[in-house]
């Protein structure tokens, strides 16, 4: 969330550059800014009220070892109405802290200057474009189709067990599956990144470190019994693992990945660009965070850029990266960047990946904060991307690498599978 000292000093500035969300701050952070004078002013006067009650308290002492007990009383009675005082104030800053607290936690982070207004998808800035179509049949199939084909995934087996969104992979499916999975987990710890297992459900004191909660609490599946929530994405466990805690400069960059099921309620509405693999309540994702310093975070985020244009280039998949508007931003990010594969089957762009940086917007909520060279403290910066998302990975090999003699497996691929192609 946001810091109030920033909100004071760089008012105006913030107040345009969330108009780019289509966020009107005006009136939110007079609010705030209120809010933040109250809890001021209530402190000093509760602290004076607590050094007050204090001397008073050592005086009464000395008054009754003197034999002036008339005016110990006296003190006594005053001290009495300095507690009540104490309470009241107390009460008063609680209640204070609170709305503040809540009121942050509702606006949104600042966009970075180069994220453009806009107000969906269709706003979004194409940065960079990898195109190699592959030359199909022209009765070349979607995934959908090729799964029932080739008996890779039962949607229908998955919708009975559970619910649609929730398909079971089987045989050369489930093989392809797994290869994915320990070929990104080995791209990443090859690049640097220390593997977790972490768990799938969080509390709530984790969704509200990382941002998913309040402004994603209806996506998450609740275990209402335990007040515990499955995981949306693996990012937050992992950044959670920062949650108070103070690191040494050199201590950063901290790079981790996981793989995890990942659990979302929404799915969207119902046609062909949700069907199949293109939109799940469970999916499998292999994912990537970084805990860096401010001053290095948009040099990492590069980094972890051309670390998944890397895998994508040797899937040979064609792809490209969109720079995110204003209002299709996450609520938490100031800067993030979409990977979209091409389907050729389907004729249409599937994202696989978002790598976002959200400067200290994460770690002010979750209290990470490093120990400079020079002894002064200050947020770090955290920054997250999907390396890779499965699903439309998946409908991206199937549909890109099929031929008339069945799906071939991409090269890279191949030591993991233990087949070449899919028949």
């Amino acid at each position: 969330m946001l810091q109030v000292a920033q909100i004071r000093a760089h008012k105006e500035a913030y107040i345009e550059a969330l108009k780019k969300r289509n966020y009107d701050a005006a009136p939110v952070f007079e609010n705030v800014l209120q809010l933040d004078e109250t809890r001021r002013s209530t402190q000093t006067t509760l602290d004076a009220t607590l050094a007050e009650s204090n001397k008073l308290s050592k005086e009464i002492g000395l008054l009754f070892k003197s034999g002036e007990t008339e005016k110990a009383n006296q003190a006594k009675e005053k001290t009495a109405g300095l507690k009540e005082t104490t309470k009241n104030l107390q009460e008063k800053l609680n209640t204070t802290v609170t709305a503040l607290t809540k009121l942050l936690y509702e606006i949104p982070n600042i966009p970075h200057n180069t994220v453009v207004a806009g107000t969906s998808e269709e706003d979004n800035e194409e940065v960079f474009r990898a195109i190699d179509f592959p030359n199909l049949e022209e009765n070349a199939l979607p995934h959908w189709e090729l799964a029932k084909k080739y008996d890779l995934i039962d949607f229908d087996l998955g919708n009975k067990i559970t619910g649609a969104g929730f398909p079971v992979y089987k045989g050369k499916g489930a093989r392809l599956q797994r290869a994915l999975i320990a070929y990104f987990l080995d791209k990443n710890t090859q690049a640097g990144y220390t593997e977790y297992q972490v768990p799938l459900m969080v509390n709530e004191a984790s969704g509200y470190g990382t941002g998913q909660l309040p402004d994603k609490e209806g996506q998450m599946y609740h275990v209402t019994e335990d007040d515990l929530y499955l995981i949306p994405t693996s990012e937050v466990p992992l950044t959670n693992f920062f949650r108070d805690v103070m690191l040494n400069e050199n201590e950063l960059p901290q790079k981790l990945t996981a793989y995890t099921p990942n659990f979302r309620r929404e799915a969207g509405s119902y046609g062909a660009h949700v069907r199949g693999l293109n939109r799940l309540h469970q999916f499998d994702k292999v994912e990537i965070v970084n805990v860096t310093l401010p001053e290095k975070s948009y040099e990492v985020q590069e980094e972890m850029l051309s670390h998944i244009k890397n895998i994508l280039k040797e899937l040979h998949l064609p792809y490209r990266i969109l720079r995110l508007c204003g209002g299709d931003l996450t609520f938490t990010s100031a800067l993030t960047y979409d990977f979209e594969i091409y389907s050729a089957a389907q004729e249409r762009w599937l994202e696989v990946s978002s790598v976002s940086n959200f400067e200290t917007y994460q770690a002010n909520r979750l209290k990470l904060r490093y120990k400079t060279n020079d002894g002064n403290k200050a947020l770090a910066h955290t920054l997250n991307g999907s390396s890779l998302a499965l699903p439309r990975i998946m409908a991206g090999i199937l549909e890109n690498y099929q031929t008339p003699e069945g799906i071939k497996v991409p090269e890279v691929l191949k030591p993991y599978t233990g087949f070449s192609i899919i028949d």
